[in-house]
């Protein structure tokens, strides 16, 4: 087991061990406006892990749908992951991606991924040794998945929720989206918020590219009525809902799970 977040530091010490593979969550483009010129090189032995093309689901409606668990286990092996595998994710934002890569895991039932706090902006800061991006073919893995449908809700568990408000939703995009103030970067797409949820848009959780100290995280979370109110994590499109998602569980003992269709699935189907 490992810890849910690690350093650099921690990945400089470990490198070495057999077992750990690093996984370069990084996208291309992000509806957030977020940019870094590290868009060709990665941590050196580091594994794409490709979240667009690969670990999700085409045939979906809506971006970012997470793979079924036979699909994501056969991508997986792919990629050489195996059943004693030590998972350290990344990405060239500091923390962006990273977060929903290590929900994916947990959703399939692999507890030994940790996030990278900082990503490769921190990993180059601290003298971390990159490498340029060069296409790789791995010796087939043994990853097993063991699915945890707690972890993922749908639009029907949501909608139900409206009435029962037995699950609090936790929504991650900005302040001026959730209240409709700024068009969605969806084109087409309607604004607004699913009713009785609340906003910690994800930037909050976080400071320079790293999460923010548990000391204040719990403060954060303790200005809302969370109490152990079971929680669902919204954004877009499930991506960015995965930060706050990961900073919750730092220093909260909640329930925990993401509805995966967020505001794209929403604001299509619910008026």
């Amino acid at each position: 087991m490992i810890e849910t977040l690690v350093s650099s530091e921690w990945l400089m010490d470990n490198i070495s061990d057999p077992d750990l593979i690093i996984l370069d969550a990084s996208l291309q483009e992000n509806k957030a406006g977020l940019k870094v010129n590290l868009d060709t090189v990665q941590i050196v032995n580091a594994r794409k892990f490709d979240i667009k093309n690969v670990f999700s689901d085409a045939n979906s409606n809506y971006p970012n749908t997470l793979l079924s668990p036979d699909v994501f286990e056969i991508e997986c092996r792919k990629l050489g992951i195996n059943k004693t595998s030590k998972l350290v994710v990344y990405d060239n934002l500091g923390v962006y991606s990273s977060p929903r890569v290590w929900w994916m895991f947990k959703v399939m039932g692999y507890e030994t991924i940790a996030v990278l706090d900082g990503g490769l902006q921190d990993w180059l800061a601290k003298g971390g040794e990159i490498e340029s991006f060069e296409k790789q073919q791995f010796l087939k893995g043994s990853f097993e998945v063991n699915f945890q449908e707690e972890q993922i809700r749908n639009f029907e568990f949501v909608s139900k929720n409206l009435k029962s408000q037995n699950t609090l939703v936790i929504d991650a995009r900005s302040a001026d989206r959730f209240n409709g103030i700024i068009p969605e970067p969806r084109k087409g797409l309607r604004s607004g918020n699913i009713p009785n949820s609340i906003n910690i848009p994800f930037l909050e959780v976080l400071e320079k590219g790293k999460f923010k100290s548990k000391k204040e995280l719990r403060t954060l979370f303790s200005g809302f009525d969370i109490k152990n109110t079971p929680l669902i994590f919204s954004c877009g499109s499930g991506l960015t809902a995965c930060i706050v998602l990961l900073a919750s569980e730092l220093v909260l003992e909640n329930e925990k799970a993401v509805y995966d269709g967020s505001w794209t699935e929403w604001g299509q189907l619910k008026y």
